[in-house]
């Protein structure tokens, strides 16, 4: 059986390590089961077709850079369409004639954020919609076509889709549940950093639209910060940073500053996927805030990102989304919903970092690994 992994978001963003970060851990985790695994990413063309020549070229070296070589195929679309026609998409990597015979065998497509659309999606024997993003999808899913009609297995980071408490808009498919993925064969444990720091990464702001309540509120980082942007002032022994994409002349760049925020572009330190590990085994924990409507909505959503620090041995720092109840008992998590909660958090952390640590590397393998969730969402 060939095993298919459909992706349209890292290929078109060639400056996100983290977001690349996200179909690899899939990737790798299908190779450690010794499947036999194809990427399939769509990437529309742009104005730019020298830009867009450029993005496959990066693309391609990501993939030679952690041994995918080969089993990938880059469907490079010219014109871009929501439709998506085999027969009008450029196959990069394996040919056309390689990729239409594995589909003329056994064989399932993981499809992240529904990326590949009809007619295409209907070549494959079965398809599964894995949903990365609870509180957009099952929003969207309500009003229009998001491929619930083409698929025959959902499943989300949603932990608490079934939950008293999730306020997700109702669908009308039998979601699954899965825990976010992280390679924890290329995610090794590093040690602390002498000098203590948390970090996250992220973009500052949100263009999305959900309605909460009647309402488009605003689902952004710069808010979701905004309760506990004096944090820095009352934890003065340790350095936290933001690695969050805004202009370079933004006001908001100062005004974090101000208050104690160090901040860099994401571009500069995880413009890769290695940068990207690089740059988080670098701090002591992951200190984040998350968009207000899984807060709202308790989706019960975590990060890969989170995965990922956990994987190196960090703890995780967040607002709670109504996921603590599907963790282990012991885990490396501090959920936090004011700054004096988080204040708190952050003081227990330093104290005690080297056990949270061992604990976080113990859920990122017995938890978030990559193979292990796949194992389970195919059925092996």
């Amino acid at each position: 059986m060939t095993v298919f992994l459909g992706c349209g978001f890292a290929a078109k963003y060639p400056a996100g390590g983290g977001n690349f970060s996200v179909p690899l851990q899939w990737m790798l985790g299908l190779r450690r089961l010794k499947l036999d695994a194809i990427w399939l990413e769509l990437l529309p063309a742009t104005a730019d077709p020298s830009e867009d020549e450029a993005r496959i070229r990066h693309f391609q070296r990501q993939l030679r850079a952690h041994g995918l070589a080969g089993r990938y195929c880059l469907l490079y679309q010219n014109p871009a369409a929501d439709a998506h026609d085999l027969s009008q998409i450029r196959c990069i990597g394996i040919s056309r004639r390689e990729l239409c015979a594995r589909l003329a065998g056994a064989n399932t497509l993981l499809n992240l954020s529904y990326s590949i659309h009809p007619p295409f999606l209907l070549q494959f024997e079965r398809r599964i919609f894995c949903d990365l993003d609870p509180s957009e999808i099952f929003y969207w899913m309500t009003k229009l076509e998001m491929g619930q009609s083409y698929h025959d297995e959902f499943w989300t980071i949603g932990l608490n889709v079934h939950g008293r408490d999730c306020r997700l808009p109702k669908s009308k498919v039998k979601w699954h549940t899965f825990f976010p993925l992280v390679d924890t064969k290329l995610v090794q444990a590093q040690p602390l950093p002498r000098q203590p720091k948390l970090t996250t990464i992220g973009q500052w702001y949100w263009g999305g639209a959900v309605e909460v309540d009647g309402g488009f509120p605003d689902l952004s980082k710069k808010l979701a910060f905004e309760k506990f942007i004096d944090l820095p002032a009352r934890v003065t022994e340790a350095q936290f940073e933001l690695a969050m994409n805004m202009d370079c002349d933004d006001p908001e760049m100062e005004r974090l500053r101000r208050h104690g925020w160090r901040v860099v572009s994401p571009h500069r330190v995880a413009r890769t996927p290695g940068s990207y590990r690089s740059y988080i085994a670098r701090a002591t924990a992951e200190f984040t805030a998350i968009k207000g409507v899984d807060v709202a909505w308790r989706t019960g959503w975590l990060s890969d990102r989170a995965a990922a620090f956990l994987a190196l041995g960090r703890g995780v720092i967040t607002e709670n989304s109504g996921a603590q109840k599907y963790l282990p008992e012991r885990n490396a998590f501090r959920f936090v919903s004011t700054v004096d909660e988080a204040e708190a958090a952050v003081r227990e952390l330093l104290r005690d970092s080297p056990r949270v640590a061992r604990i976080a590397r113990r859920n990122a393998v017995e938890v978030f690994d990559s193979a292990k969730n796949l194992r389970g969402m195919l059925g092996i």
